[in-house]
């Protein structure tokens, strides 16, 4: 069995825990991505093939150099099911996979910049990338699980997938015995706000330095803790100059491999992104008991419950986010509310190991299909 991802970070992270299941139920699973930094610990733990699809035309239909690759591989390996996840795997992958006759389940984790962002050269690879995803999510012999029902629901209006051959399981799960409240009380201070994520546009990082200076100039008390790494490559990245002034008022980790700690030592974490499948920070730190603050999109709604765990607001909007924020700085018992309610919803709803048992379930199905 294979998995294959665009980064050794999200198997080892994300897809680890479904991975040591199948392991111990006796299953031999390759690990498939780039070289990166969690290389070695995945090929500690599990057998690990390196395969980049990076680089190559920004037109998927040109870089058939990434097509051959994935071929190679797969004739080598002969796997009996193959997993592909994030968009360039899911759609080389799964056009190899379909042609090879090998069972595939494809994960649509969200629908990426393409297809959130209406610019003229996304238009433009939209109408080259959906014939792709006709081809790579056809098939008798594969299934593809979506995050959430607004991306399923785009999929099937666009003709892209059957709806026999889809499911839906909420995100990657949390580890829920892994991610707790801690007992002890955080050290004191003002309102401590979290942002971990990807720096940017489309995460709603503007938004949210923007919304904290509003917040200073009104003179309310609060820190904004922000953990995640710039993307010179990407134009819709944080600069180095934008970096250096939000060092003045924010305090800022970098890249961080554990968050639990981080989790920990702050009073509501804050997502204001544009589209997500569903996304992990929000369950992890819902397991650990705090207030969310998440967008007004699918894959927000349901893992944030307006009013009870946090608070949705419209995404690329300032006012409402300051709104939000400015509400759970003044009242510290709405905090401690939400965030009880918060571990509830992810131990009842999106714990990891319920999201293993179902695509295990999915893996039975397509290869008796």
């Amino acid at each position: 069995m294979i998995l294959f991802a665009n980064t050794d970070w999200y198997l080892y992270n994300f897809r680890g825990g479904l991975a040591r299941e199948l392991k111990s139920q006796g299953h031999e699973v390759t690990m498939v991505s780039p070289t990166g930094p969690y290389t070695d610990r995945l090929a500690t733990e599990f057998s690990w093939r390196e395969l980049d699809l990076s680089g190559g035309s920004k037109n998927p239909l040109s870089n058939l150099a990434a097509l051959n690759r994935v071929r190679t591989l797969y004739q080598e390996l002969r796997p009996d099911l193959v997993h592909h996840f994030t968009i360039k795997c899911v759609l080389y992958g799964g056009l190899v996979a379909r042609q090879m006759g090998i069972p595939t389940v494809q994960a649509v984790t969200g629908l990426g910049h393409i297809f959130t962002d209406d610019g003229l050269v996304n238009r433009g690879l939209r109408n080259l990338i959906l014939p792709m995803y006709r081809l790579s999510l056809g098939g008798k012999e594969t299934r593809v699980i979506f995050q959430n029902t607004g991306d399923r629901d785009f999929f099937l209006q666009s003709n892209l997938v059957e709806q026999a051959n889809t499911e839906l399981i909420r995100g990657s799960g949390a580890d829920c015995k892994r991610f707790r409240p801690r007992n002890e009380a955080r050290r004191p201070g003002p309102c401590r706000f979290l942002f971990a994520s990807r720096l940017i546009r489309e995460k709603g990082v503007y938004e949210l330095l923007e919304a904290a200076k509003q917040l200073r100039e009104m003179g309310c008390e609060f820190e904004l803790i922000v953990a995640g790494d710039v993307y010179p490559d990407n134009p819709s990245s944080l600069s180095a100059a934008d970096l250096n002034a939000m060092r003045n008022h924010v305090t800022y980790l970098g890249h961080v491999d554990d968050m639990k700690p981080h989790f920990h030592d702050v009073d509501v974490v804050v997502l204001p992104t544009y589209a997500e499948g569903t996304p992990r920070v929000l369950l992890e730190a819902g397991a650990c008991g705090k207030p969310l603050i998440g967008t007004d999109i699918p894959g927000c709604r349901g893992v944030v419950m307006d009013g009870e765990n946090g608070f949705l607001v419209p995404p690329r909007e300032t006012e409402p986010l300051r709104i939000a924020m400015e509400t759970l700085i003044n009242d510290e018992g709405m905090r401690h509310r939400f965030g009880r309610a918060s571990r509830q919803v992810i131990v009842n709803g999106f714990s990891e190991t319920e999201v293993i048992a179902r695509t295990l379930q999915v893996y039975q199905d397509v290869l008796r299909s």
